[in-house]
C-alpha cells in the first residue's frame, strides 16, 4: 500500500492507492444494508437490495488493486531477502499488529485471555477487514522464491501463466456447476476440483490461483505492457469493465432469495454463497481489475495537488485501512437516518476516507512511533 524513494516515485501509483482505499470503504459502506446487527443476511428493502449489490459489484476490485501495486513496486526483489523481509516487518507487520490489538480491545469481548490468546492464530473477529495483511504477507512470503524466474521470464511465459491464473477465477462458478448437475457433492458441502478431497486442498491448481494472479499481473504490466494513448485504453477498458460488472453484479442479484418479498432474513451463510461472483479472484472482479488499472496508470498529473494533497495521502494509506472500520460505522448509522440508500453508501465512504487519512497523516509526522502505527 505503500512505499518507493522519492527519485523512483510512480505517481499513478499514489493515485491507485488512495482510490483503492475510497472503494474498500465503499464495499464496508454497502454491508450494513445486507447484514443485520448479528451477521444474518437482511436485505430490508428491494432497493437496500439493488443499491448495495451493483455499487458493491463496482468496487471489488479494491484489494487485488493494491496487490497489483505492491507488485509494481516490489517484484522482482531489487535487494537480499533479509532486508526486504525486515522492512517488511517494520513497515507492515508490526501496524498490523498494533491495530489487531486495538479492534480487540475496542470491542471488549467476555474472556479476554481466550479470545486474546486467537491473536496468536489469526486477524481479530471485531476487524475482519484485517484478513488483508496476512493474505500479502503471504505473496511477501513467495516473491523472493520468485523473483530469480522473474528476473528472466520472456512475454510468452509470464502470458502462459496469466492464462492459467485465468482459468483458476472461473472456479466459483465451476463448483456451482458442479452442484447443478451432480447434485451435493460427496465429501461435504463444497464441490472438489481438480485433486481436492477432505483430506486434501492442494489441487492442481492450488498454487497458481488466488492472489498470485494479481502478482503477476503486476509484474506483466510493470515489464511488459506498454502504456496506452487514452483513446486506446478506454476502448478497451471500457468494455472490459462492463462486462465483468455483467459477471460480478448478475451473479449475485439474480440469486437473492427474495421469493417471500422483502425484508428477506437469511443465515450468514447465504452472504458466502451469494458472494460468489464477488470472490476478489473470480473472472468478473478480475476484468474489472485490469479495466480499472490500464485507466489509473494513465494517472500522471504530479501538480501541486498531487504533491499536497495525493502524495501524502498515499503514504498514508496503510494507515488509512487499518483504522477506517472503527470510523465508517458510526458515520453509516448517522447517515442513514435521514439520507437515502444510494446517498448514504458514497457519503460514508467518502467521510470515513477523509477522516481515516486526516489521522493517518498526523500520526505518521510523529517521530520513529508514527510509522509504527500506520507505516
Amino acid at each position: 500500500m505503500h512505499e518507493t524513494t522519492d527519485s523512483k516515485r510512480i505517481v499513478f501509483l499514489d493515485y491507485l492507492r488512495i482510490i483503492a482505499c475510497l472503494m474498500v470503504m465503499i464495499v464496508h459502506s454497502c454491508e450494513p444494508f445486507y447484514f443485520d446487527a448479528d451477521g444474518n443476511t437482511c436485505f430490508r428493502s428491494a432497493g437496500d437490495a439493488f443499491w448495495a449489490t451493483w455499487i458493491d459489484s463496482a468496487v471489488r476490485a479494491s484489494v487485488p488493486l493494491f496487490v497489483i501495486a505492491s507488485s509494481y513496486l516490489l517484484f522482482p526483489l531489487k535487494v537480499a531477502t533479509g532486508a526486504f523481509y525486515r522492512r517488511r516487518l517494520t513497515r507492515v507487520v508490526i501496524p498490523f499488529v498494533i491495530w489487531a490489538l486495538i479492534y480487540f480491545v475496542q470491542a471488549r469481548p467476555e474472556g479476554w485471555f481466550k479470545e486474546g490468546s486467537k491473536l496468536l492464530f489469526n486477524f481479530p473477529d471485531a476487524a475482519g477487514h484485517l484478513w488483508f495483511v496476512p493474505m500479502l504477507l503471504g505473496l511477501y512470503l513467495l516473491m523472493p522464491l520468485l523473483s530469480p524466474w522473474a528476473e528472466k521470464a520472456t512475454e510468452k511465459e509470464v502470458r502462459g501463466w496469466l492464462l492459467v491464473w485465468l482459468f483458476t477465477t472461473t472456479f466459483p462458478f465451476l463448483r456451482k456447476l458442479w452442484g447443478f448437475l451432480f447434485g451435493d457433492p460427496p465429501f461435504g458441502v463444497v464441490p472438489y476440483l481438480f485433486g481436492e478431497c477432505p483430506w486434501n486442498m492442494f489441487g492442481t491448481f492450488h498454487y497458481v490461483s488466488g492472489f498470485f494472479g494479481y502478482l503477476l499481473l503486476g509484474f506483466y504490466f510493470k515489464r511488459f505492457a506498454p502504456t496506452w494513448t487514452w483513446r486506446r485504453t478506454l476502448a478497451t477498458a471500457i468494455p472490459l469493465w462492463l462486462a465483468g460488472m455483467a459477471i460480478v453484479g448478475t451473479f449475485f442479484y439474480l440469486r437473492i432469495p427474495a421469493e417471500a418479498g422483502f425484508p428477506v432474513t437469511k443465515p450468514y451463510a447465504t452472504a458466502v454463497d451469494l458472494e460468489m461472483s464477488w470472490e476478489f479472484c473470480s473472472t468478473g472482479v478480475a476484468m474489472t481489475v485490469i479495466a480499472y488499472f490500464l485507466i489509473l496508470r494513465k494517472f500522471i498529473w504530479d501538480g501541486a495537488f498531487y504533491r499536497w494533497i495525493i502524495r501524502p495521502a498515499s503514504e498514508a494509506s496503510y494507515g488509512t485501512y487499518l483504522m477506517h472500520m472503527l470510523l465508517l460505522t458510526p458515520f453509516v448509522e448517522y447517515y442513514r437516518q435521514f439520507l437515502p440508500t444510494p446517498a448514504v453508501i458514497p457519503l460514508t465512504a467518502l467521510s470515513t476516507l477523509l477522516a481515516a487519512t486526516a489521522i493517518s497523516v498526523t500520526i505518521r509526522k510523529i517521530p520513529v512511533a508514527g510509522k509504527w502505527f500506520v507505516g
